[in-house]
């Protein structure tokens, strides 16, 4: 019951749809995203669709927490465990409604905007998903502990105790030559996040051992979708059809 967990997939569904071929996840196998699920690539939906389709779990991302604080029911806890009640009824959304962080528009056909935004209440993982807490995942496959954040963390404090901000928005730490949040983790266990874009999947070791994997390997400007099993050790990219990356004039 191998899991598999997918950097940043920014609207990018036909990348996606290869990937997910590509794993070929069984009923019992886990697909979890690391945020940045729909904003600005151009098929929200389409990677809704896919997600939903194998039952894909997701911590949120700068632009999803953005959505959802717009619009008032963004969790503060690191969990996500004061979802609170789903809303029976949402007030008419407009494109700007769905923008992410900075306004980064999310293309969503206005007939499927509520869904989209019920997508996201009602499936996310907060902003921390550890291994523990994924029924039937295993450890590394060298026996380590694993969990995912869409950003990274103040690697002298417990993910837990970080704030929401830092979770999905840290890159560098406020310190001499500002170092990557990661390049300050010693693990043991293995973290994997997205944010952080780069052509190749962003990795640090200590004492010869992966302690942080970036995944997010910048698909939707033309690089590629990156999934990674920390039970298998295995890696598997789909390279990006295009550069796709919309902005709103």
């Amino acid at each position: 019951m191998p899991s598999w967990i997918i950097g940043d997939i920014h609207g990018c569904s036909a990348e996606l749809a290869e990937l997910l071929r590509r794993i070929s996840p069984g009923p019992a196998d886990h697909v979890i995203a690391c945020g940045d699920l729909f904003h600005r690539g151009p098929d929200a939906v389409g990677v809704m669709d896919l997600l939903a389709g194998v039952g894909a779990r997701f911590v949120l991302g700068n632009h999803e927490r953005a959505l959802l604080r717009r619009i008032g029911i963004a969790p503060l806890r690191h969990d996500g465990s004061d979802r609170g009640p789903i809303e029976l009824r949402l007030p008419p959304l407009d494109a700007e409604d769905l923008d992410g962080d900075g306004r980064t528009p999310c293309e969503c056909p206005v007939e499927r905007r509520e869904e989209l935004v019920r997508f996201l209440q009602r499936g996310h993982s907060g902003y921390l998903l550890r291994r523990r807490d994924i029924h039937g995942a295993g450890p590394t496959s060298d026996g380590r502990e694993w969990l995912v954040v869409h950003a990274g963390f103040e690697p002298n404090r417990r993910p837990e105790d970080c704030t929401i901000n830092t979770l999905t928005s840290i890159r560098r730490l406020a310190e001499r030559g500002r170092p990557w949040w990661y390049e300050g983790w010693v693990g043991p266990e293995l973290v994997h996040f997205g944010h952080t874009h780069n052509a190749a999947p962003r990795t640090h070791s200590r004492g010869g051992r992966l302690v942080a994997l970036g995944l997010d390997t910048g698909c939707v400007y033309g690089g590629a979708l990156s999934a990674y099993s920390p039970e298998l050790d295995e890696l598997i990219q789909v390279p990006a059809i295009r550069a796709t990356s919309v902005t709103r004039h």
